[in-house]
């Protein structure tokens, strides 16, 4: 049975999911080549910026996923007044990143690092309490399946919308557009069915440290900041490669247009591939097909645009097996450890963690280093191209490689696909 009864309430619940991805490309992607190309601070210092802002925001998913918990076990209209809360300074933050209204190195670096703390804890906020709203609605396997593609299908659609707005449009459009989305999205969740009030209130207890304290738990999240480490650090440096390696900074939008496409449309793949060898081995496929897509992109150089293309689907076919398998890994640890209905928001804050943990590493990893080793945006001289080159193309093949090795000696990659791990993925 489903939770959600036809299109209507599908998208009341599943809307929020547009601008909570759309502002994820932005921050992640724009944002580090805006201040490093536009703003002109240093690739060392901004690296340490966003490590510390990633770090905080990290650091608290935890937090808001309990306070969520709390929330669902009192009131949901105390849910909906966080996420409205959440939502204006996520859209303040927002708006402020990109139009700083100071200059000088100290003074962007200082309203860099603030304004990314108020923007990713109003984005946690708004996104815990999605997820765990969707968790709760509850219904049988297809229904909780229909929940969560609901959510992503907006999500992709949020991708796609923020991989061209920017360049076709401005930087005022986007965040414009992002403030009435994120208005549009939290107005319908609104009216979106509601979840069923738990009759066991003990949700309001859960202690901070459930989750890890599952051994199963912890081996899937070892595996997934592997993982996601290896996908962050491309992310981070995919527009100084278009602009300095390829030299083809007006072939972004196509570019980032074909990744996110060919993560949308491979999804319905990998759940069939799931179906005939299982959750852990088709994510082990997804990673070894990343691999093969970065090796091939460290053989490019200027002009090469058609083969970069064809990079873009082939990594963002491997992008689609992380959107989806990861999170029904995890709704399977949910359901099998008998926390289901009350203890969403703690899994999901710990989920977020090592998600937002990912790109702090990234960020405090790569940035820096490419600047150790003498890389600067605009550089052109052979020696700064071939540590670009390494850092986007080598490291993450390095890291797949042991995320790959980890799914497979801890035996996630092993077991026989069962119908609960399917019951829903991630955002």
């Amino acid at each position: 049975m489903s939770a959600l009864a036809g299109a209507r309430q599908g998208l009341a619940y599943g809307a929020l999911g547009l601008p909570l991805a759309f502002v994820a490309l932005p921050l992640y992607v724009l944002l580090p080549s805006h201040y490093a190309e536009r703003l002109g601070v240093p690739l060392a210092a901004l690296g340490a910026v966003l490590l510390g802002a990633r770090l905080l925001d990290a650091l608290a998913d935890p937090l808001i996923g309990r306070l969520v918990d709390r929330l669902f076990a009192r009131s949901v209209k105390q849910v909906l007044a966080l996420a409205a809360a959440a939502a204006v300074a996520l859209a303040i933050g927002f708006h402020a990143l990109f139009f700083p209204a100071v200059s000088g190195t100290p003074a962007l670096l200082w309203w860099c690092g603030l304004g990314l703390a108020i923007t990713y804890l109003g984005y946690s906020a708004v996104s815990v309490a999605h997820q765990a709203w969707g968790a709760r609605l509850g219904g049988d396997e297809s229904g909780r399946a229909r929940v969560v593609a609901w959510r992503e299908a907006a999500a992709l659609v949020g991708v796609l919308v923020a991989s061209v707005l920017p360049a076709l449009a401005g930087l005022p459009a986007m965040s414009a557009g992002f403030s009435l989305l994120l208005v549009l999205g939290l107005l319908l969740l609104a009216r979106a069915p509601r979840p069923t009030p738990a009759i066991d209130r003990d949700a309001s207890v859960v202690p901070l440290l459930l989750p890890l304290r599952s051994p199963a738990f912890r081996r899937l999240l070892l595996v997934f900041l592997l993982n996601g480490v290896a996908s962050a650090v491309p992310a981070t440096l995919v527009l100084f490669f278009i602009r300095d390696r390829l030299q083809a900074a007006s072939w972004e939008p196509l570019f980032l247009a074909a990744y996110f496409a060919a993560a949308a449309l491979s999804m319905p793949l990998w759940v069939r591939l799931v179906g005939r060898i299982g959750l852990g081995r088709s994510w082990l496929a997804g990673m070894l097909l990343a691999i093969a897509s970065f090796a091939w992109a460290f053989t490019l150089g200027a002009g090469d645009r058609g083969a970069f293309l064809a990079v873009c689907i082939a990594s963002g076919i491997a992008l689609g097996a992380d959107l989806a398998l990861p999170g029904a890994l995890l709704a399977g640890v949910i359901q099998r450890n008998g926390h289901a209905g009350r203890a969403e928001g703690a899994y999901f804050g710990w989920w977020n963690f090592a998600t937002k943990l990912n790109l702090a590493l990234a960020a405090g990893i790569a940035l820096p280093l490419l600047a150790v080793f003498g890389y600067a945006p605009g550089a052109r001289d052979a020696d700064a191209l071939i540590a670009l080159s390494i850092a986007y193309c080598v490291l993450p093949c390095v890291l797949k490689l042991l995320a790959a090795l980890a799914l497979w000696r801890l035996g996630l990659a092993r077991a026989e696909p069962r119908s609960d791990q399917l019951a829903f993925s991630t955002s």
